[in-house]
């Protein structure tokens, strides 16, 4: 009992710190959503229910947002998910330059989202940005193309930005799975006549399913809260708006604390989703 009790207390200050620092915040925001609350209005503060929900959910900047989050999402998961393996597959391979290689690889994962976002307007900035330069000079566009005005290639931008800042974390977590990885399961596999690539299907890619649900959770997040990198390369504009850009358009520009709580716990609603689905993927068991 009085280990218990020494354990319990151990754990008090852990469990207060998650109170405060998640608990509290979450239902106030909650409570807050329920809410017409102005800043622009303190005198109109009331009880509205559901209301800022229906609102939310019905209206067409939230769905061009959703739309736009979505699909940073699915191309960051394509792009971020790929590239990280080969990364990871090419530094798995002891040599000279392994250590080196991977102090390069980390320098993107290093810089502030606010950097990543203005180094890559530069480059594809319409008319001087490096990308047109380098277009235009190999004779493969005749005019600049508008990278961050056409919404598409917007889209494409953020994902290419986001991938390039996680890659290196993603990278880096598949590679410590590999390491992992005794080499005595492809010896044996060797000796049974497998392939390299079956060797890849049957041994390596099962192994690395824990990480893989890691990197997933961590491109996931990264893509739905992307933010820094889109105000910095566009601004607020309508059409390249994402749900984080529109819960702070409403938030801090419009000061409407009922609906950006509103759109807090959808976002947040949405993310738990994913991770809940990522999570029951991880912890379900596979026979090979």
């Amino acid at each position: 009992m009085k280990k218990k009790v020494i354990a319990l207390l151990l754990l008090l200050p852990c469990a207060l710190i998650m109170i405060f620092s998640v608990f509290l915040p979450i239902i106030t925001t909650f409570g807050y959503s329920l809410k017409y609350f102005k800043l622009t209005e303190p005198n109109d503060e009331r009880i509205i229910g559901f209301t800022n929900y229906k609102n939310v959910i019905t209206s067409s900047e939230f769905h061009n947002a959703l739309l736009n989050s979505i699909v940073i999402l699915l191309a960051v998961l394509v792009i971020g998910l790929v590239i990280s393996f080969v990364i990871a597959l090419v530094l798995n391979k002891k040599t000279k330059l392994t250590t080196f290689l991977t102090a390069i690889v980390i320098i993107p994962w290093a810089l502030p989202p606010i950097v990543n976002g203005i180094m890559w307007k530069f480059i594809f900035f319409p008319g001087y940005g490096l990308m047109n330069q380098i277009l235009l000079k190999l004779g493969l566009v005749n005019v600049p193309i508008s990278w961050i005005t056409n919404r598409p290639l917007f889209l494409l931008v953020i994902a290419i930005v986001v991938s390039w800042r996680i890659i290196p974390f993603s990278a880096i977590v598949i590679l410590a799975n590999l390491q992992n990885i005794s080499k005595d399961y492809y010896e044996a596999f060797n000796l049974e006549g497998g392939s390299k690539w079956q060797a890849f299907k049957y041994i390596t890619l099962p192994l690395l399913v824990p990480s893989i649900g890691v990197v997933l959770i961590n491109l996931t997040t990264t893509a739905v809260n992307v933010f820094d990198e889109i105000i910095s390369i566009s601004g607020f504009q309508f059409e390249n708006q994402t749900l984080m850009v529109y819960n702070y358009s409403h938030t801090f520009n419009f000061l409407d604390f009922g609906l950006g709580s509103t759109i807090s716990y959808v976002i947040m609603l949405l993310t738990g989703v994913f991770g809940y689905l990522y999570v029951r993927n991880m912890t379900v068991e596979k026979v090979y």
